[in-house]
């Protein structure tokens, strides 16, 4: 009969921590011995193990006041003494096409009261219910201001008063038996819109250099409604209105400035005031 071997190798006896110790042999192939984790500990099984002690909460940061709102700036008035019109330049003019970019318009801010202003202003204007005439004058500039009839800064003065519009008509009598001469506008020889912007540059209003441009820069008036200083316009032809139905301009027909009464059909008359 064969015996059972209670009896183990020599060296080999069996501890009685050794199963515990065979259980204990966990991942990584460490042995607990006495609760001490011996062999090669990772992170996952001392976690696994004993699960580590959260970390106490960082303490919330300072709590910064929230910053206050930033109000928005209203919009920069215009600041203009003059009207502004077709042939006008300088930086009150790129305030204005700043103004009407910020109304939906798409112009080059340059100073530079052109053609695409010019339409600019009088699409604000229909849009805005303003008289549609291209003129930056005091209720397109208090409708671009928010509201208020006058520009900041100063007092809007029309661009011809009434000392401005005798200005107007001295200087083309001054003017009186020039030569006429096509593109010109000195005393040295003139035609019919070199003739009109040098009578209205000696009164100190700018304003566009053709014939088409003066007329369409203006505001249309009817001939009762014309004073001195004002324009008789005709198809590529333009004039100084001098009161009592006449008119002064340089007469390529009679090529030179003269004084003579309204003749002809013209299209209309227009205003800078």
């Amino acid at each position: 009969m064969a015996q059972h071997n209670t009896h183990r190798t020599v060296g080999r006896a069996q501890l009685p921590t050794h199963h515990a110790q065979r259980a204990a042999r966990g991942v990584g192939g460490a042995a607990v011995l006495g609760g001490v984790l011996v062999g090669t500990a990772f992170a996952g099984s001392a976690a696994q193990a004993a699960p580590a002690t959260s970390p106490a909460p960082a303490a919330p940061a300072a709590q910064t006041a929230p910053a206050a709102p930033v109000a928005t700036a209203p919009t920069a008035h215009l600041d203009t003494s003059q009207k502004l019109r077709w042939g006008s330049e300088g930086s009150t003019v790129e305030d204005l096409q700043d103004e009407l970019n910020d109304n939906g318009a798409n112009l080059a801010e340059d100073g530079i009261f052109g053609p695409r202003t010019f339409g600019a202003v009088k699409d604000y204007q229909a849009t805005n219910g303003l008289q549609v005439d291209g003129v930056v004058g005091p209720e397109t500039f208090g409708s671009l201001n928010g509201g208020s009839s006058v520009p900041s800064g100063g007092t809007s003065a029309p661009a011809a008063s009434s000392t401005s519009s005798s200005s107007i008509v001295d200087a083309a009598r001054s003017a009186l038996g020039t030569p006429y001469s096509w593109g010109g506008a000195s005393l040295g020889g003139m035609d019919c819109s070199g003739l009109v912007t040098y009578a209205y540059q000696a009164a100190g209003i700018d304003i566009p250099r053709t014939s088409s441009q003066i007329a369409n820069g203006g505001r249309w008036i009817s001939q009762s409604e014309a004073q001195p200083g004002d324009i008789v316009a005709w198809s590529g032809h333009v004039a100084i209105y001098a009161g009592n139905g006449e008119i002064i301009d340089a007469s390529g027909s009679k090529q030179r400035v003269v004084e003579r009464g309204i003749w002809g059909n013209p299209i209309g008359f227009v205003t800078y005031r």
